[in-house]
């Protein structure tokens, strides 16, 4: 059952999960920064006030999550899909080194081909999702050696996103994306020891957003 309390925290949850507060979320959803305060949560004269529709599609979509994914952790965080009588979900699995060597994807950035390990989410994901293991610490402090994206190609991609990006010369890469123009693509470093990117667009071979990291 529904409840107040339990829509609210499950939004509190879904930040977490993407390491955003309750302000970074509703800014990456396109809403005022305030949107998903704890003051909004109840009116002046102490009634709940709940999220509308619009804004809850908006998170959901902004973090590539799915009406599943908010549901359970609405009915609690701890939940997982064998609650459900759902398999545990699973997505293809390849390190950044072999994902620049050619033949593991199709020219839209889905996973193609053979030699694919696989590894267990904690929720459901979008068919054509797939993990990818950080190899070094070229991407600290954000990603450690070690953690898992899950990364969604099929998912918008929006300035301030965190992506995977495959250069035309197969380099595999996770930055923040700053900028896309019909001329460049300018992409943050998540490590200040390394420069950030400017590609023009026949140099990428995809983009794909990171949608959860295993940290």
């Amino acid at each position: 059952m529904l409840s107040h309390e339990k829509v609210w925290a499950a939004i509190d949850a879904l930040a977490a999960r993407h390491s955003l507060s309750v302000s970074g979320l509703a800014r990456k959803a396109g809403l005022d920064s305030t949107a998903f305060n704890k003051s909004k949560r109840c009116s002046v004269d102490g009634r709940p006030r709940w999220p509308s529709t619009e804004s809850l599609a908006k998170v959901i979509d902004a973090t590539g999550a799915t009406l599943d994914d908010f549901l359970r952790l609405v009915k609690g965080s701890e939940a997982t899909p064998d609650q459900y009588g759902l398999p545990p979900a699973t997505v293809p699995l390849l390190g950044f080194a072999q994902a620049g060597a050619g033949g593991f994807f199709d020219d839209a950035g889905f996973p193609a081909g053979e030699g694919w390990e696989h590894v267990e989410l904690p929720g459901s994901h979008r068919e054509g999702s797939y993990a990818l293991q950080v190899q070094g610490d070229s991407m600290l402090p954000l990603y450690r050696d070690g953690d898992t994206l899950i990364v969604e190609p099929g998912a918008a991609v929006r300035r301030g996103d965190r992506v995977v990006v495959k250069s035309a010369s197969g380099e595999v890469m996770a930055k923040v994306l700053l900028r896309r123009t019909q001329t460049q693509i300018e992409l943050l470093s998540l490590n200040v020891d390394h420069p950030n990117r400017v590609f023009a667009p026949n140099e990428v071979e995809w983009m794909a957003r990171i949608v959860w990291a295993s940290q």
